[in-house]
């Protein structure tokens, strides 16, 4: 493998660099196994972004109530022409009822989630607290080097047996860090999950943690980032958050619509962060039971007029996703398996490749997005 990277290097990144300058007859153009193909993913996002031509869809909002409660359905199906929409919407208003078709109530586990590695850790970074990955791997670099967090430049989530064996002394000593100890003792004496427990999985170096001592002075975003990675070690060794799932079909005027409701019952690992799940209009509303057959009042019904949108722009976060995962988007199924678990750039190089686009004035960041500049394009 390191006699295919030198060659590649002296391909693409001397010869065609040089061979694409002189070409352009200005300025130097440069092209790498790993930047290049970086830069594609950003100009073809931004291109299939910029180009895309929205299509208006139409769907129905009701409004009903059960036993005091009042809650919306919407249709499940969607109208691509507005007349017909319409003639949906009159008939339920003639209906002038729902009845419920179906319900469905399902417990829902969800397991923690795994450790951080480099790359996850860079990606909830730039998500939660807006730092690029180059930062993220300094600030965690440095944590390392005050002896505080395990080794930063790893691809793995997981940890060996002889390392968990020492996890449940690592959670007593959050018990003595401010914003965590609570959640900790509670953790102390019950058996820790071991989802990220897994000799096989580890390669040169374990999942990120922290280490046996307690930080004492940190910066603002060291503090910040040594807190994402204590909070999702509790979070991982922590119980699955259980919640228990109501899906319901109500019919109208040969029109079927659905609503979604959860109830938290155990909250599990969730409880570290205290935090709600945000998946918008999924957030499900708390609904009163209901039984099949039942009739229930129409109080009001809207024509939602929606339209369809393109794939979002990449952000450093999506970005790093996309380059660990670069084979899922190909056609090709010999190229595609040829890339499976493998992706462009190593955990340690995935952030300096993006910053060498910054440099190369390939790219720049418009609020969170990575826009390609008129010279990036170009070079596309």
């Amino acid at each position: 493998s390191a006699k295919s990277r030198s060659e590649a290097d002296w391909l693409i990144g001397i010869n065609a660099t040089q061979a694409l300058s002189v070409a352009a007859g200005q300025g130097v153009f440069s092209l790498g196994r790993v930047q290049t193909p970086t830069l594609v993913m950003i100009c073809s996002r931004y291109l299939e972004n910029k180009n895309f031509v929205p299509a208006k869809f139409w769907q129905l909002k009701a409004h009903t109530a059960s036993g005091g409660i009042s809650f919306t359905a919407q249709s499940t199906a969607k109208w691509e022409q507005q007349p017909e929409a319409i003639a949906a919407l009159q008939r339920v208003k003639d209906a002038g009822q729902l009845v419920v078709k179906s319900v469905e109530r399902k417990e829902a586990c969800q397991e923690p989630p795994l450790l951080y590695d480099l790359t996850t850790l860079q990606k909830e970074a730039n998500t939660k607290l807006n730092f690029s990955a180059d930062k993220t791997l300094s600030i965690a670099q440095s944590l390392y080097e005050k002896k505080v967090m395990s080794y930063p430049r790893t691809g793995s989530r997981y940890i060996p047996e002889d390392v968990f064996d020492e996890m449940p002394e690592r959670v007593a000593l959050l018990e003595q860090y401010p914003r965590f100890a609570g959640y900790a003792a509670g953790l102390d004496g019950t058996p820790l999950n071991r989802r990220s427990v897994n000799d096989g999985k580890v390669t040169d170096h374990h999942a990120l943690i922290i280490t046996e001592n307690l930080p004492g002075e940190l910066s603002k975003d060291e503090r910040a980032v040594y807190e994402l990675v204590a909070g999702r070690m509790l979070e991982a060794f922590s119980g699955k958050c259980v919640k228990d799932v109501t899906t319901a079909i109500l019919s109208a005027g040969d029109t079927d619509f659905t609503v979604k409701g959860s109830v938290m019952k155990v909250a599990g690992w969730r409880a570290v962060f205290g935090e709600q799940e945000t998946g918008g209009d999924e957030e499900a509303a708390s609904l009163p039971p209901l039984q099949e057959g039942e009739s229930l009042p129409i109080s009001n019904v809207e024509l939602l007029e929606k339209q369809t949108k393109p794939k979002p722009l990449l952000t450093e976060s999506s970005l790093l996703a996309a380059m660990e995962n670069a084979g899922k988007e190909l056609e090709d199924a010999e190229l595609k398996a040829s890339l499976k678990d493998a992706g462009i750039g190593t955990p340690a190089t995935r952030a300096a490749i993006i910053e060498t686009l910054f440099a190369r004035q390939y790219i720049v960041r418009e609020k969170k997005n990575l826009v390609p500049t008129d010279k990036g394009l170009a070079v596309y």
